[in-house]
């Protein structure tokens, strides 16, 4: 029998399904990307915000017209939206034979079996709904990985506890779960016995990990751990609060070799009226002192962050000043959303909403900033010496792709490497940076 598989929404969201690949192939399930030559699909859904949202239920509709018209036996819908609007699913398409909640995911398997296996409908009212029945805080050392390259996500903890009022996220994950780290380390190891280099971790917010299980922040100890392991040679970080970033987590990532000098350091606004509205714990002096501190203990750090723009209630000055902010911190990379009303959240009933022109005129302006900072900042790699992940080469060309510790994959900028010896995907090599062009840079091997 043939899966088709579809992933949509982030990092934490692929892990989730390459676990659930996994478990399918565990059964003797094989996979395809044709929709006509699937016998099943299972579509793994996100509704983080209206745009995410609205690309699940696009997908979820294509797929039941072949459920009803095509050669689909089954059409299992699980992940974030699944969760959160399980019975809207089963009754407004009713094509659709299984919804699997986001803590229930570890049944995909046994679920798939019992709808092939059936020769009327299952469940009641011919559907199948299976909610949290099993609590998910562990994790699959034989996932399936997707990512193509020779990095993988290592999904470090489950939900969140921080409640920021303009987020669905813990009423659908739940509370902050950490997975034990013999089970990380387990599952790190089999990624690497298969070829990965680079370890992203990611979670709803990595810099608690620990502190559910062993009473404190013990995200050191695993970076130590992990750090152990032959094969892997680049530990990133993804999802640090700035609140929890403590002098530990920074010392670990200066003194451990194999972790980089990279962070994704969300700050969403740096207006102090506008985070107390989000429910966010810091504010702007706060921020100032974490950036200090972490570009004091290792000058070649990377800074990633995100922004938030339009927020309810915010007013020009709020603006004015979240660009003074980026222009002054002028962050490596950065990203900036507008803001989406989520139902359920508080910060939907909060007034004024901004208009969607100005939320747009606003991302517009910050991402205008931040691209004349991270040219310049390309500029300045100018001579400088480092270690790149190769990704590729461009076809016809002798030229390879490659990362620098600074590009996160998928979301950061490029190395390109002009050289007429022979380079493999997933070569980490030395090069001296020769010039750039916009975010990207050019180097010659060493």
């Amino acid at each position: 029998m043939k899966i088709l598989f579809v992933s949509l929404g982030c990092d934490k969201n692929l892990v989730d399904s390459e676990e659930m690949l996994g478990s399918l192939r565990e059964k003797g399930f094989s996979f395809t990307d044709d929709e006509n030559e699937a016998d099943a699909a299972i579509v793994n859904t996100c509704c983080f915000i209206m745009d995410a949202q609205k690309e699940s239920i696009d997908q979820i509709l294509s797929l039941a017209q072949l459920r009803t018209e095509g050669s689909l036996k089954a059409l299992i819908v699980t992940g974030c939206m699944a969760q959160r609007y399980k019975d809207e699913v089963l009754k407004e398409i009713p094509e659709v034979d299984a919804v699997i909640g986001t803590t229930a995911e570890s049944r995909i398997a046994e679920i798939l079996e019992e709808i092939l296996a059936a020769d009327g409908p299952v469940g009641s009212n011919g559907h199948l709904l299976v909610e949290n029945e099993n609590e998910r805080i562990g994790t699959k050392a034989d996932r399936v990985v997707t990512t193509g390259g020779y990095y993988s996500y290592l999904k470090i903890a489950e939900g969140c506890d921080k409640c920021c009022t303009y987020c669905v996220i813990p009423s659908i994950r739940g509370r902050y779960r950490s997975v034990p780290k013999e089970e990380l380390v387990e599952q790190a190891k089999a990624l690497a016995s298969q070829g990965i280099k680079e370890l992203i971790l990611v979670a709803q917010e990595t810099t608690l990990y620990g502190t559910d299980l062993y009473g404190h922040k013990a995200l050191p100890e695993l970076l130590r751990d992990l750090a152990q392991i032959e094969g892997i040679e680049w530990i990133r970080l993804m999802y640090c609060y700035p609140e929890e970033i403590t002098v530990e987590i920074a010392e670990a990532m200066r003194d451990i070799p194999k972790v980089l000098h990279y962070i994704d350091m969300p700050i969403q606004h740096a207006s102090d009226s506008i985070l107390k509205k989000m429910g966010r714990r810091t504010d702007k002096q706060e921020l100032k002192q974490k950036i200090a501190m972490l570009r004091e203990m290792m000058p070649d750090i990377c800074l990633r962050t995100t922004l938030i723009t339009g927020f309810p209630g915010e007013k020009e000055e709020d603006h004015r000043e979240l660009l003074d902010f980026v222009r002054e911190m002028r962050f490596d990379r950065l990203g900036v959303f507008t803001y989406s009303k989520e139902e359920g959240t508080p910060a939907a009933k909060m007034s004024p909403q901004i208009p969607a022109r100005v939320r747009k005129k606003r991302q517009k302006e910050l991402m205008l900033l931040q691209q004349q900072i991270a040219f310049e900042t390309a500029a300045e790699m100018e001579g400088r010496e480092l270690e790149v992940l190769v990704e590729g080469q461009l076809v016809g060309e002798q030229v390879y792709l490659a990362r620098t510790y600074k590009d996160a994959p998928g979301i950061d900028g490029a190395v390109f490497i002009e050289t007429q010896r022979e380079l493999m995907t997933g070569d980490l090599v030395k090069v001296k940076i020769t010039g750039s062009r916009e975010y990207d840079l050019i180097g010659g091997l060493l």
